[in-house]
């Protein structure tokens, strides 16, 4: 602490133990927020497939007509799999702006600067993108591997 009547003085002391504890629970918060981004990605990462499947079996007519007209099982593969990686995008970009949003908030409502470091956003594009093909791979296989017949017939 100085003293500004007298410059050269200057009083060196100990946090107080509310600032340690003060430090403590904020690094706390912090390790369970970071906790919850992971988790969160790991439920995405369960919800997106089922999705995607039960989207192939409502679209058994639209694989079957295509598959008769000549679609290939590469078409219908990746017809699937871009859909999968937009939505994923779509996602992402939706889940920055909600972060972005929310870190201005918070950081404006303490008086902090805003900052939003490109690896952050970039990471989570990435890991958004990276589940959702993923996620899409298994339905598109199963969407490509199915005959027009039996898509057909479900009609």
């Amino acid at each position: 602490m100085a003293n500004p009547e007298a410059p050269n003085q200057v009083n060196v002391s100990q946090p107080s133990q509310a600032l340690v504890a003060r430090a403590d629970a904020q690094s706390a918060l912090n390790g369970l927020f970071l906790g919850l981004g992971p988790w969160r990605c790991s439920s995405a990462r369960s919800a997106s497939p089922t999705s995607l499947i039960i989207s192939v079996l409502e679209r058994r007519s639209e694989i079957g007509l295509r598959r008769a007209l000549g679609a290939t099982q590469g078409h219908i593969r990746i017809q699937f799999l871009t859909e999968a990686i937009l939505l994923a995008l779509l996602g992402g970009v939706a889940g920055i702006a909600a972060g972005t949003v929310s870190t201005a908030v918070y950081a404006s409502s303490k008086g902090l600067a805003v900052v939003v470091p490109a690896l952050a956003w970039g990471g989570g594009l990435g890991a958004a993108l990276a589940i959702g093909g993923l996620a899409g791979l298994l339905p598109a296989l199963r969407a490509a591997r199915m005959s027009p017949t039996e898509a057909l017939w479900a009609i």
